[in-house]
């Protein structure tokens, strides 16, 4: 089986529009929720949002291109743009049909859907922009960086809710190792803080009705209510291992097993005894080669919702056994919010980061301990050498997704 490694990086998020400065706040664990801006929320219960802050595509895409695209697709090309460079992969010195694109959203454009509905009803369907339809799918975050970047090889868009940035880069892993591409864009992209999406998961009981941004998104901590609806985009460059060589390209670690199972239990809880959680860990870490005291750190899926983080805890025990009570665990999600569809792809950025510096951040705003939350969540973060990382994601359906990423060796 051909060898994956990450070769490159980009992140746009609720604390940083770049992978360094995205990183830099991380580390400090610096909160990036606040009240909502991009509309009213006087009849809301839900008044706080991690909204991507002084964003402008312009700055990474032509401005023409950019207002043909909805806020998800652009931000999903400013990551790739961002990843791409990193990278210093030259498209024009590649044979673009070896050159895919795996990214994902979980929702595509709600923006789109609100504002052409009040045109339908005010208007009737004359009214509706043409471009509707192709504006408003998901697949279009991976369509739009394909052609942005000439990047002409397998092009996919995995939508698996809230896993849907993680099965993103195992898919475009699994694409690699089986020879249908040398280099795969890979991760995940939304953009939902609008008010058919705070409503629809405020309904849904799922969002945290919290004032206080620094006790909105509290994973792990007796006192979380729920999760903070957050918006943004990470994607990687993933290369074969002897096509990152051929190039010299600069090797941030390998990414070496991944993990997909379905609960086939509940729409939105996962399953109560974690079991489908833990059986994808042990999936990712069984191909990786390694046993579970030699994994480090768990970026967990840690939504600060009751039922996730007691459920993927105990998952964590059935996965680790004896070796749970050593693992380093925080949420990315403490930070940055619950970013649905691009979660993923901005949580295996920061597994790579923490692999790259002996750097896991922590989960910040963690208070108060949950009795049957037991583990250790870094509510101080870690430095020390990081060999090992699991990232985790749990998706609505069901669906879960574990990457294993460790060092690259020889």
């Amino acid at each position: 089986m051909r060898r994956v490694v990450v070769t490159g990086l980009g992140a746009v998020t609720p604390i940083g529009n770049s992978v360094e400065a995205f990183w830099t706040a991380a580390k400090n664990g610096q909160v990036g929720i606040g009240e909502i801006t991009r509309f009213d929320t006087t009849d809301y219960k839900v008044k706080l949002a991690a909204e991507v802050k002084d964003f402008q595509p312009g700055d990474f895409m032509d401005r023409k291109a950019a207002r043909r695209m909805e806020p998800f697709c652009q931000l999903a090309v400013a990551a790739s743009r961002q990843a791409l460079e990193d990278a210093g992969l030259d498209m024009s010195k590649e044979d673009p049909f070896r050159v895919g694109v795996s990214i994902g959203s979980g929702i595509g454009s709600l923006q789109a859907i609100e504002r052409e509905y009040q045109r339908l009803l005010s208007g009737g369907p004359r009214k509706v922009n043409p471009m509707l339809v192709p504006l408003m799918i998901s697949n279009m975050a991976a369509g739009n960086v394909s052609i942005q970047f000439g990047c002409k090889g397998k092009s996919i868009n995995v939508v698996t809710a809230c896993a849907t940035g993680t099965h993103s880069i195992g898919e475009a892993f699994r694409s690699i190792q089986h020879g249908e591409a040398e280099v795969m864009l890979a991760g995940g992209t939304e953009s939902a803080v609008t008010p058919l999406g705070i409503a629809g998961f405020s309904a849904l009981t799922a969002l945290s009705e919290s004032t206080d941004p620094l006790r909105a998104s509290i994973p792990f901590d007796r006192e979380r209510n729920g999760f903070v609806m957050g918006e943004g985009a990470g994607v990687v460059v993933l290369e074969e291992l002897e096509h990152a060589l051929a190039r010299g390209a600069r090797i941030y670690g390998e990414l070496a097993g991944y993990g997909a199972t379905s609960d086939a239990f509940h729409i939105t809880s996962p399953a109560e005894d974690g079991s489908g959680a833990a059986k994808a860990m042990e999936l990712a870490m069984a191909e990786a080669g390694v046993t579970p005291a030699q994994v480090d750190y768990l970026n967990a899926h840690g939504t600060s919702t009751h039922h996730n983080d007691l459920f993927e805890t105990r998952a964590v025990h059935l996965a680790f056994g004896e070796a749970a009570k050593n693992l380093k665990i925080s949420s990315t999600k403490s930070m940055v919010g619950h970013l649905l569809g691009a979660a993923g792809g901005v949580e295996f950025v920061a597994c790579v980061k923490s692999l790259e510096e002996g750097v896991l951040h922590p989960t910040a705003g963690y208070r108060v301990p949950d009795p049957e939350c037991d583990l250790n969540y870094l509510p101080q973060g870690f430095r020390g050498e990081v060999q090992c990382c699991l990232s985790n994601s749990l998706g609505f359906g069901g669906h879960n997704a574990t990457l294993c990423v460790k060092k690259y060796r020889d």
